[in-house]
């Protein structure tokens, strides 16, 4: 049975949207709040991601162990994550426990205590994070190459904040923030698997009743990409460098979105594209080497990663930089063109028998574009991208006078790196 997607939208502005899979004995549940660190000013950097770790650290109902307890006791998993645009706070579980794991998600959303002493405490669990992404040369270039791509803007900030940021975020500042952005309007429930749309909707709506009503101040606009390569070197004594690449990159709306996720998988998305091929399997100059897009309401970026020898950093980015231009000069190949399609159908349509998966779509498509999006006319858009749209697209967004550059690793030439992008 084919699984049905509904999409209620109550009196106050909150979206609850469930995909039924009566076919399967397992559920799973999201509730969004539509901020995250583009949101936030310079000097609250990082609270988005404070709050979402401060939300399991106990409610008025239950303590930071009960939360744990109440889901992973019925063989169910809760977390969160926080990114640019949205906090997502997730858990799924049998089916026969979804009013639990409901009622879990719904409390630590509505009721958290932030008390002074879990701040605190919580305070130095997030320094040893950061602590973490920069001890790690592949986490901190990412950081290092949005800091640069973005420079200036709340997108080029960490998501986990600073050590000066987070040092002065406190119960009062949690509270006031929270009141801001997390409201009906700017919260979406979802849900996937073995349940009843009617049935979530009751449960949700008297659960969330208590969220105000107000719609949230907007995120800054997306700043324009100087026409100038960038580039950003760091110095570290370790064995590996790590050398992270950004281009523009369309938004979750643009036109020629489907089209890039195309020439995405064809440049460096899986193990038969141009990169991993040319740089690892016929070279032997990495171990890995990809390419991702961070899409963004109304616009992002196109990464590319490799982790290699300083010695092979030269020939490895030349290789780089002239399979982006390949992409802006030639048409891709029929057969080329069509295993890329169907790797991104297929694996698709593999990550959608899962419930979690499921739940995550319907959250992802009604913050970006307002309604739930069939899969299937997705499919249909992929299928239609013909290589005039992929030589489109990379026209329009690879523009190499837009490149920046992030390095880390032992002792960067980046004179060598300045000569070879022609940058300031």
């Amino acid at each position: 049975m084919k699984p049905v997607s509904r999409l209620t939208t109550l009196p106050g502005g909150l979206r609850i949207a469930t995909c039924e899979m009566p076919h399967t004995e397992t559920a799973a549940m999201g509730i969004w709040a539509s901020v995250g660190g583009r949101h936030e000013p310079a000097a609250l950097n990082g609270i988005s991601h404070f709050i979402e770790h401060m939300l399991f650290k106990g409610t008025r109902r239950r303590s930071a162990r009960r939360i744990m307890e109440d889901v992973e006791g019925i063989g169910g998993d809760i977390n969160a994550f926080t990114s640019e645009e949205r906090t997502c706070y997730y858990a799924a579980s049998a089916a026969e426990h979804f009013p639990r794991v409901c009622d879990v998600l719904c409390d630590i959303y509505m009721e958290p205590r932030f008390s002074p002493r879990d701040i605190d405490r919580e305070r130095g669990v997030i320094a040893e994070e950061i602590q973490m992404y920069r001890d790690e040369p592949s986490s901190h270039v990412q950081e290092l190459l949005q800091q640069t791509y973005w420079q200036g803007h709340p997108l080029g900030r960490p998501l986990t904040g600073t050590h000066s940021t987070i040092a002065t975020m406190d119960a009062a500042a949690f509270r006031s923030y929270r009141a801001a952005h997390y409201t009906a309007p700017a919260t979406v429930v979802t849900a996937a698997g073995n349940i009843r749309h009617a049935e979530v909707v009751d449960r949700v709506s008297g659960l969330l009743a208590g969220l105000p009503k107000k719609t949230p101040a907007p995120a800054a606009a997306y700043p324009r990409i100087p026409a100038r390569p960038r580039i950003a070197a760091e110095a570290r004594d370790i064995q590996q460098t790590q050398l992270s690449l950004a281009l523009p990159a369309p938004g979750l709306n643009a036109p020629l979105r489907h089209a890039f996720l195309v020439l995405n998988t064809i440049l460096g998305a899986n193990a038969s594209s141009r990169l991993f091929q040319e740089l690892r399997e016929k070279r032997g100059l990495c171990y890995s080497a990809s390419s991702n897009i961070l899409s963004l309401r109304d616009g992002g970026l196109l990464e590319i990663s490799a982790g290699l020898d300083r010695r092979n950093l030269e020939k490895s980015l030349r290789i780089v930089l002239a399979a982006i231009e390949s992409l802006r000069k030639k048409p891709v190949a029929p057969r080329e063109l069509r295993r890329a399609v169907e790797f991104l159908i297929g694996s698709g349509r593999m990550a959608l028998e899962r419930t979690s998966t499921q739940s995550s779509r319907l959250g992802n498509s009604i913050l970006a574009k307002g309604k739930i999006v069939d899969p299937e006319t997705i499919t249909a858009r992929i299928r239609a991208v013909t290589p005039d749209d992929i030589l489109a697209a990379a026209r329009t967004f690879l523009d190499p006078s837009r490149i920046t550059l992030a390095v880390v690793g032992p002792n960067p030439d980046t004179p060598m790196l300045r000569k070879l992008l022609d940058a300031e």
